[in-house]
């Protein structure tokens, strides 16, 4: 299996300009190569494959621009190698037509290889290709027997940088007995991330409408700053600050919230939905949506469910679990506007609440049926 840790680092003036170069060279090879198959796809030529653009690019693209040598050859190679990935994800009808990167809105960050003891975590600072030892925290140690394979160091919008070391590790995951007890169910709610089974409302804070006036008021003085000053530049960095603080503050939320959950039951149960359907505009919850990061949480909970030997489940998103009593099965119309499911059989609780009831029982049947 695989795992990275991600560490806060400081860089001194000398490394900033090499991680600068670096991000550059990088950007700059990309771009190449993706004119060059572009050019060949228009004029009819067969497309090259990974080997042949990084062989090209050791002796021919860096015999005509030197400065290439300057920085990690690992990261030019595994940029050229992203781009193949983007070619073939394209073929499969994955994804669009790549695009060229730009200096000023792409993301700038670049991965590089472990070979002969380059790449190393130390107390406190982290050791780098072309870098040497540059200042980090290090807020967590690897368990012996992990072997490190490759670091991608990344700057983010505020100015910050980040290194994100993977390793490979050996593990046997026994899997747990599923419990009647311990399984629940999780109906998304767009006021509060989730309603459980048991009746809990997990209340997630609005971080974004939080910080909504304070972003729009530093938007709104770049507007009246002169475009790409140095005024402008700065100004920008606040806006990202605050904008990163609001989504780290997030992710940070929904780490404790999915390792609660992992850690507390045996089978949890959700709906498969489609959270791009429903941030569109003609829902009127948008904002909501987003700001709660629902696809986020499920990825997060799927991973640390399957690390203790544990299930999630999909239910089919068209599933009535609105609109079913969970008492009797009956199934009748619920308008959106309706937050009581009252039934004939005399149930009546939050609408919130049956579905998620729904969600569970239904979970639980699809499990045994495969079991």
């Amino acid at each position: 299996m695989n795992k990275a840790y991600k560490y806060r680092i400081y860089p001194t003036v000398e490394q900033e300009k090499q991680l600068a170069d670096t991000f550059g060279s990088c950007r700059f090879v990309y771009n190449h190569y993706l004119a060059l198959q572009s050019g060949n796809h228009q004029q009819g030529k067969k497309h090259l494959g990974r080997t042949a653009c990084n062989n090209d690019c050791n002796q021919n693209l860096k015999q005509e621009y030197p400065w290439l040598r300057q920085v990690d050859k690992f990261a030019l190679t595994n940029v050229i190698y992203a781009l193949d990935a983007a070619y073939q994800r394209f073929y499969r009808k994955q994804s669009g037509y790549p695009k060229f990167k730009s200096r000023r809105r792409s993301r700038m960050s670049y991965t590089t290889n472990f070979t002969n003891g380059n790449i190393a975590v130390l107390d406190g600072e982290v050791k780098l290709p072309k870098l040497g030892k540059i200042k980090a925290v290090i807020h967590r140690t690897v368990p012996e027997g992990w072997n490190l394979k490759q670091a991608t160091v990344s700057k983010e919008r505020d100015g910050s940088y980040y290194v994100s070391v993977l390793y490979e590790y050996q593990t046997e995951i026994t899997p747990q007995e599923v419990r009647p007890e311990r399984i629940i169910g999780l109906d998304y709610k767009s006021d509060g991330l989730y309603m459980d089974s048991s009746g809990v409302c997990c209340n997630m804070p609005h971080f974004f409408r939080k910080s909504q006036k304070k972003l729009a008021k530093a938007q709104r003085k770049l507007k009246q700053k002169q475009l790409h000053s140095a005024n402008y530049r700065k100004q920008q960095k606040k806006i990202a600050r605050t904008a990163s603080k609001t989504a780290d503050q997030r992710k940070d939320f929904l780490h404790k919230k999915s390792a609660e959950i992992a850690n507390q039951y045996d089978l949890v149960c959700v709906e498969d939905l489609d959270m791009r359907a429903m941030s569109n505009r003609k829902f009127g919850n948008g904002k909501a949506t987003l700001d709660n990061g629902y696809g986020t949480f499920l990825t997060m909970l799927k991973y640390k469910l399957e690390d203790r030997g544990k299930q999630l489940i999909h239910i089919d998103k068209w599933y009535p679990s609105s609109k079913t009593c969970s008492r009797c099965g009956q199934v009748k119309m619920m308008p959106i506007t309706m937050r009581r499911y009252e039934c004939s059989c005399g149930m009546c609780m939050d609408r919130d609440l049956n579905a998620a009831i729904n969600i569970r029982n239904k979970g639980y049947e699809i499990y045994l049926n495969a079991v």
